[in-house]
């Protein structure tokens, strides 16, 4: 299996649950251990022209109490920002988003490595995470890590488009997915239940190719 399809296995996951004053929350929690130092890694994810480089564009006021907005994506308000180890920002869209947040930790180890963790709170709305569970949301970040640890060592997928159109997304997918439904799994969900989630995710993000395809 080649390098890009292997680092979805570098990636820890976690899902639970939190009890919040907008009601009761889901989480997702993915660490993974960059090599890199702690400054290019906080660099790399609060910088505009570095995070489209790996991720989506990014517009707005990138300071603390400022507003951001990812090209297509999710917008919101910087909560908290103390760097180089900590950004936590409302993660919301359309009209009526409800409640979302993400938070970045990040902890140096050594000089040359990162740990990154990224938890994302959300209230879900109960047919959507009944429907998909966690990798409705969990895939994208495994491939938001993914697209990170590239950039970190200089490299890049290209075009996103094109290449999650490739085998080699279609398998990076289908793995993050099952990934996340084991994650799932552990979290004390029932096996039909975390069974119909990973195939409604794996048939969500990797849409059967036509024939001869």
């Amino acid at each position: 299996m080649n390098d890009i399809v292997d680092q979805i296995n570098d990636i820890h996951r976690e899902v639970g649950s939190r009890k919040m004053a907008e009601g009761e929350a889901r989480t997702v929690l993915l660490r993974r251990t960059y090599d890199a130092a702690v400054e290019d890694v906080w660099d790399a994810c609060t910088d505009a022209e570095r995070i489209k480089r790996w991720f989506l564009p990014v517009s707005g006021d990138l300071k603390l109490g400022g507003h951001y907005q990812l090209e297509g994506n999710a917008g919101g308000e910087i909560l908290r920002c103390e760097p180089p180890q900590l950004l936590k920002v409302s993660w919301l869209f359309g009209e009526n988003p409800g409640f979302s947040e993400v938070e970045v930790r990040l902890t140096p180890q050594g000089e040359e490595q990162t740990v990154f963790e990224l938890e994302h709170v959300a209230v879900v709305p109960p047919e959507m995470w009944d429907q998909f569970g966690p990798g409705a949301v969990g895939v994208g970040w495994d491939l938001g890590l993914l697209g990170l640890g590239l950039h970190l060592r200089g490299d890049s997928i290209g075009d996103p488009s094109a290449w999650e159109a490739t085998d080699e997304a279609r398998e990076c997918m289908t793995r993050s997915s099952e990934k996340w439904g084991a994650a799932y799994g552990a979290s004390g969900a029932p096996a039909d239940v975390v069974e119909a989630a990973v195939r409604n995710t794996t048939g969500f993000y990797v849409a059967e190719q036509p024939d001869g395809a």
